[in-house]
């Protein structure tokens, strides 16, 4: 890992961009901590960081400065500056045509959209936790967020260091993806805005049903996708201080 930036925000948090190989990512640590400071992984959606810099920054400063978490996000593959992905490319092009067409998007479209981004991403999540955790003031248990659901899954599945995930609906779901979502076994927090214009609304309730946790709540709030409420963001570091603290 090289840190390529570091500012101390007025808030008191510590903000370092970093690559780890070809992955560009940001770690914020709060002001102080007397012990390792839990760590949540943000997972962003595939807009690129620049552009969803606000959103997950907000996040991140909040978690640190309110609650002493320490929260890291790493660039997807195919995503912002990182090279483009001709495959994936294309299936977000015929994700596009079917939409604007009016048509239901199919299996073959999803599969190819979500699948390989899973198998390339869950490892660099891995490998990224791996670093994170190395550095000084750094510690588990770990807690994932947000981003693509089918990452998250499968980071929750896959991942022992991961003890909790808030995740969010709104995202295409490969039917593969539920089988492992049945296997997933850690508490879950799950968002869904109920009249989010992307999102299918029973596929998110039937993926919310299948997940096998004996811990598991649905957070549902009236809106489309952008329209999450602003207490949300309290009611999930609530949910990760009950559970990495």
């Amino acid at each position: 890992m090289h840190f390529t930036s570091e500012q101390r925000l007025d808030d008191g948090v510590l903000e370092r961009e970093f690559t780890l190989g070809e992955i560009p990512g940001i770690l914020w640590t709060p002001p102080s901590a007397t012990a390792p400071a839990p760590l949540i992984l943000i997972g962003p959606p595939p807009l690129g960081l620049r552009k969803m810099y606000p959103r997950l920054a907000g996040r991140a400063r909040y978690y640190a400065a309110e609650y002493g978490f320490a929260a890291a996000t790493i660039e997807l593959p195919g995503s912002g500056d990182r090279p483009r992905w001709a495959a994936v490319e294309q299936a977000r092009a015929d994700l596009r045509r079917a939409m604007e067409a009016g048509e239901p998007v199919g299996d073959e479209i999803v599969d190819a959209l979500v699948l390989p981004l899973v198998e390339k991403a869950a490892p660099e999540w891995r490998a990224t936790l791996d670093v994170l955790l190395a550095l000084p003031g750094l510690g588990g248990p770990v807690g994932y967020e947000g981003g693509v659901i089918s990452i998250g899954i499968r980071l929750a599945l896959a991942e022992p260091r991961i003890a909790a995930a808030n995740l969010f609906a709104g995202s295409f779901v490969p039917a593969t993806m539920f089988e492992e979502a049945r296997r997933v076994t850690i508490p879950l927090q799950v968002l869904l805005q109920w009249d989010d214009e992307g999102n299918d609304r029973q596929a998110a309730l039937d993926l919310f049903d299948a997940f096998g946790s004996k811990e598991k709540t649905l957070h549902a709030n009236s809106g489309g996708h952008t329209g999450v409420p602003r207490f949300e963001l309290d009611a999930g570091a609530r949910f990760f201080a009950r559970h990495l603290k």
